[in-house]
């Protein structure tokens, strides 16, 4: 079976969700209109902002069922995000915590879709 290198996140706008995410991750989408938006990150995984209003078959879920998650090393680089993204304005869906697989907060983005930031620990 081959590895999955490309994540869609199905969207309300791909034009202001590119916009947004331009901004959180700091690189420029590859692609952008009105229907779809593409960025590919260092680690080579792409990820797809496809309106949910023209993608086919017709969406029936939209955000909050899945999470995208940036792994980080030390609980202090929890915390910078966490800052940065709350002086962004993103919903903060759960303050840094301790939980079973390391340190971590939850976000979202402007649809809803759950963005997660922890520091694994052993």
């Amino acid at each position: 079976m081959t590895n999955p290198y490309f994540t869609i996140l199905f969207v309300d706008s791909p034009v202001k969700s590119a916009v947004f995410y331009e901004t959180l991750l700091g690189i420029k989408p590859v692609e952008a209109s009105e229907t779809f938006g593409l960025f590919i990150l260092k680690s080579g995984l792409k990820l797809g902002l496809w309106s949910r209003h023209t993608a086919e078959p017709t969406v029936s879920v939209t955000g909050g069922g899945t999470e995208l998650a940036f792994q980080v090393e030390k609980d202090e680089e929890v915390d910078q995000h966490h800052a940065a993204w709350v002086a962004k304005g993103l919903p903060i869906l759960q303050s840094p915590a301790l939980v079973d697989f390391g340190y971590t907060f939850l976000a979202a983005d402007p649809d809803g879709h759950r963005l997660r930031v922890y520091a694994p620990h052993d």
